[in-house]
């Protein structure tokens, strides 16, 4: 017996022919919902270009950041598109050639730190007991080590500190906190329903946090990378910056510390330091947004904030913000009118 699909949509709306084109639509909007948000596309068109910029720059660069000119402290030309250094050297050379050192160090790290975070925090927050104990006083000790003083007795201790050794100890210092935040959303996602049918049907244990517990901490797992990634670019270049690494390992760290040094602010040479805090500023911007767009994307509050309107009977809209409570009056006039209460009068009879 064949049931007509008009039959189903009267009993029960939404399953008939049209029930799969707009499941598989809706699934489609749920895959690009990140990519849409306009704070995450933003982030990652610019975090793209400095990939590009980090695989292509040693080919593209006009000059060698090491070869010296007669062009001393000379401002931006057709030559030289962001100006000469005191010994004439290319600023865009090395600006571009030090992007692939601050975005190695900064994936790097964050990768280090990601794993270490996942693998701890995840075991610790599943398996609970002497497990969670040990695991959890693990990442307390690692909690207060700081990173850059060690880093600092690292390079002082070697004569070149490469690039790897600085975002390893960075990756080793940096994954307690997150480990931390996902061992307390394991704790609360091992009691749900769906892990406990998991483990009734006789799912394993790594099958259980693979395929159920990591699917739901993906979110937070991003967030946490992308956070690391932050710290351990500044790390790198606040640490080349006070002449910590080596100054022959180009990054924007290095241009900062040679300008510092030859006083490029008071010689007004603005070419020198400027291009590169600007390409700080607009890293740290463009990871700063990512971020922003995964929180939207997790927290579907943050995703509706300020699209909600309401419409008042005097004919305003009120936008609806996080944060505020709109008073909405009934009547177009305001309540702020004082009003006067008569005071009854008490006449006294007078004695005749």
């Amino acid at each position: 017996m064949t049931i007509p699909t008009s039959s189903i949509e009267q009993v029960i709306p939404g399953q008939g022919s049209m029930a799969q084109p707009e499941t598989a639509k809706k699934a489609k909007r749920q895959r690009f919902r990140f990519i849409s948000n306009k704070k995450a596309a933003t982030g990652l068109v610019l975090l793209g270009i400095y990939l590009l910029f980090a695989i292509i720059g040693p080919w593209v660069a006009p000059y060698d950041p090491d070869a010296r000119s007669n062009a001393l402290v000379q401002g931006p030309s057709a030559d030289h598109w962001l100006g000469t250094t005191h010994l004439g050297q290319d600023v865009f050379s090395q600006l571009l050639i030090g992007t692939r050192s601050v975005m190695f160090v900064g994936f790097f790290a964050g990768t280090i730190a990601t794993v270490l975070s996942v693998l701890i925090g995840v075991t610790a927050g599943y398996l609970g007991g002497k497990t969670d104990e040990g695991l959890s006083a693990l990442s307390n000790v690692f909690l207060v080590i700081p990173a850059l003083p060690l880093i600092i007795i690292i390079t002082s201790t070697l004569e070149n500190a490469e690039d790897w050794l600085i975002a390893l100890v960075i990756g080793l210092t940096s994954w307690s906190w997150n480990a931390r935040v996902l061992r307390a959303q394991t704790l609360s996602l091992r009691r749900r329903d769906f892990v406990d049918a998991s483990r009734a049907t006789g799912e394993k244990t790594w099958r259980v946090i693979v395929f159920e517990l990591m699917p739901n901490l993906t979110a937070v797992i991003a967030s946490g990378f992308v956070g690391t990634v932050i710290f351990a670019v500044l790390s790198e270049i606040t640490l080349a910056f006070i002449g910590v690494t080596s100054a022959n390992t180009w990054n924007w760290g290095t241009i900062l510390f040679w300008a510092q040094g030859q006083q490029a602010l008071a010689q007004e040479a603005w070419w020198w330091f400027i291009p590169a805090g600007l390409a700080i500023a607009l890293l740290g911007t463009a990871l700063s947004l990512i971020n922003f767009g995964i929180d939207e994307f997790v927290s579907p509050r943050l995703r509706s904030a300020g699209k909600t309107k309401i419409k008042t009977i005097d004919g305003r809209t009120v936008r609806m913000r996080i944060g505020f409570t709109p008073v909405l009056s009934n009547s177009p006039e305001p309540h702020t009118r004082a009003t006067t209460v008569p005071t009854p009068v008490i006449k006294k009879e007078v004695a005749q």
